[in-house]
Formats: structure tokens, sequence, C-alpha cells
């Protein structure tokens, strides 16, 4: 894709003054326990590792689940490894539409409250009494990226993005972990309205100037 010159140059004095981050499109995916891993796949059976994502330890997996709404269903949903304590299911509004459920926007690991699904496996069934949610917009950031700008963990910023169809997205929590490595995740809805590439560059606005 071409960017046009006036946004790249925006960006560059944007840049001069404020932190930036790059962002990254998240697809629909699913996030098993062990336990329910068990059931779909076969006890013992391990996720298989297909493609290192950017943060550390994150990868896509080959294993493909059948998830079922009260109106609709998706016939091969991506998993993403390692297992996680409890099973989650991330979703933008429109995947939620088409499967029937109204799911909160939360951040990750937020599953209170939050409405479930019918997942099955070649092995098995697993119906989700809750797990199912729109991901919050959210950056993930190294520690010492933070310290440098003063951004603090759950600090709530705003993320302006350039470009022909530019956006500021207000709302973005910040996750600050020696862990991570620093990079801004939206889902497919999000993308579509920025005009999202790889590689496309955010600034982040906090409240100081």
């Amino acid at each position: 894709m071409n960017i046009p010159y006036d946004a790249v140059w925006a960006d560059v004095q944007f840049r001069l003054e404020r932190p930036w981050v790059e962002l990254e499109a998240s697809g629909r995916h699913l996030h098993l326990s062990r336990a329910d891993a068990d059931a779909l796949l076969g006890p013992g059976v391990p996720l298989t590792p297909v493609h290192n994502l950017s943060q550390p330890g994150q990868y896509t997996c080959a294993e493909r689940i059948r998830v079922i709404g009260p109106k609709g269903e998706f016939p091969a949903f991506g998993i993403i490894g390692p297992e996680r304590v409890q099973s989650q299911v991330e979703l933008s509004a429109t995947d939620a539409l088409a499967l029937g459920v109204k799911p909160p926007v939360r951040l990750s690991g937020d599953g209170i409250g939050t409405p479930g699904v019918t997942l099955i496996g070649p092995a098995g069934r697993v119906d989700l009494k809750s797990g199912v949610m729109i991901a919050k917009r959210h950056i993930h950031m190294r520690p010492d990226f933070g310290d440098r700008f003063g951004i603090k963990d759950r600090q709530i910023v705003s993320v302006r993005v350039w470009g022909v169809r530019g956006v500021t997205f207000n709302n973005v929590a910040v996750r600050l972990s020696p862990d991570f490595d620093t990079y801004m995740h939206i889902d497919y809805d999000e993308a579509n309205a920025c005009g999202f590439y790889k590689g496309m560059i955010g600034t982040i606005i906090t409240d100081k100037k």
C-alpha cells in the first residue's frame, strides 16, 4: 500500500513530541485452558505452534475449533497458545453479531459477567458459561518505554493514527510488563475503520503536554 507523503511527514513531526507505537490487527481467536483443551483435543494432546506472534511466547496454533452461538457459528476458529488459566473467546463486534451474542468490551482475563458459547473439537465439546468478549483496544508496553514517557500500568491514553482514514482511538488501556514487546492491538473492525496496513504507526497522547 502506498502511504501518502503528507501523512508520513505529519507523523514524523508528531513523533518529535510524542511517544509512538506500532499497531497490529488481531482477528477473532480463542485461548484455551488445559482442561478445555483436553476435552476438545484429547487428554494431554498439546497445542501445535505454527507462527510466533509479536508478544514473546505467544503463537498461533494448527488446531481449529468450531464455535457455535445462538444464531450462527464459525467452523474453524483459531487458537492462540500457550494454554491459559481460563478459556476465553475474543471477537469483534461484527463477529458477535454473526454468532448472536452480546459480549462486553473487556481487557483479556476479565471474563466475569460475559456470555458463553459452545466449542466443538475433534475429541469433544465444551459449553463455556462465560469468557466471550470484545477485546478492549490496548497497548502492550515494556516498562522502560513507559518510564521514558511517564506512562503507567493500566493508564488510559489516546492514539492518533495518520493516513487517508486517520482516526484518534480513545480509551486505549496500557498494560506494562517486562514480558511484553511494545505494540498496540486493535480488532478487525477498528482496523478497517483506520485503513490499517502492516507497519502502521500511531502516536500516543496522554494528558501530559
